[in-house]
């Protein structure tokens, strides 16, 4: 993954203090979008079975999801050039949002395989070109905040969708949702902690278990995992993700601003 570390603890990026000229470059941005959903749309009406609940929402998420993008573009993103690296994280966003469709669709998942393996292997796709769009851009000099935290939102979406839809399928209850909204709370509790925003230092370990976490979502979307294997697969990662998230908040007392 292209910055795992990101998605866990230190996901949350401060505010920048610089003005960028970001709307040079959101015409492309929304061009991209907009050729995006040329993609949008098939596979949402794929991984719906052709429902127009599940088409609907993909392309909505989608909308929303480049909504957001837009709106950090015109804030963090520094360069002359959108660059392919943007492109490719933009592009990557757009599989991410399709993967909504089947929530619109209930039982989908546990009585289609063909849906099952269709959402495994974009999932396994998709995941693949994380780490893409930091190298493209690192090679071009195109480095930005914007491509970070474009980069980090991404991720975390992908957990949180994934959640929902392990949880719909049937393999794990309602706990499951630690995989998908740790880092969301995690960044509630820092507007009400702000201490909890301080910088985290490098851990090897917060890096493994983000992994660990992706890895295991998409694991759980294939149609052989089934229970009671799916449900301690998800546990034991459930509980190291809480783990690694009692580490940081632990480091983070010890080391505030008095």
């Amino acid at each position: 993954m292209g910055e795992p570390s990101l998605l866990s603890t230190a996901g949350r990026l401060p505010p920048s203090p610089v003005s960028y000229p970001g709307d040079r470059v959101l015409p492309r941005f929304v061009l991209g979008a907009a050729l995006n959903l040329v993609v949008v749309l098939p596979v949402s009406a794929w991984l719906a079975d052709g429902r127009p609940a599940g088409m609907a929402l993909g392309v909505a998420t989608f909308i929303a999801l480049q909504a957001f993008a837009a709106h950090l573009l015109r804030r963090l993103y520094p360069h002359e050039r959108l660059g392919l690296c943007n492109l490719v994280t933009q592009f990557r966003s757009g599989l991410i949002a399709a993967f909504t469709a089947p929530l619109a669709v209930p039982g989908l998942l546990a009585t289609d395989a063909v849906v099952g393996w269709s959402l495994l292997g974009l999932a396994i796709f998709a995941l693949s070109l994380d780490g893409v769009d930091g190298f493209l851009a690192r090679r071009s000099g195109l480095v930005s905040r914007f491509g970070a935290r474009f980069d980090v939102e991404m991720d975390s979406i992908l957990a949180l969708i994934l959640t929902l839809l392990v949880l719909q399928s049937g393999k794990a209850g309602l706990w499951v949702l630690v995989l998908g909204v740790m880092r969301y709370l995690f960044v509630l509790a820092g507007m009400a902690l702000p201490w909890l925003n301080a910088d985290l230092p490098e851990r090897f370990s917060r890096k493994a278990i983000c992994v660990i976490q992706i890895a295991t979502l998409i694991a759980l979307l294939a149609p052989f995992i089934t229970p009671p294997f799916a449900w301690w697969l998800a546990a034991a990662t459930s509980a190291l993700l809480v783990w690694s998230f009692a580490v940081d908040v632990v480091w983070l007392a010890r080391n505030r601003v008095r």
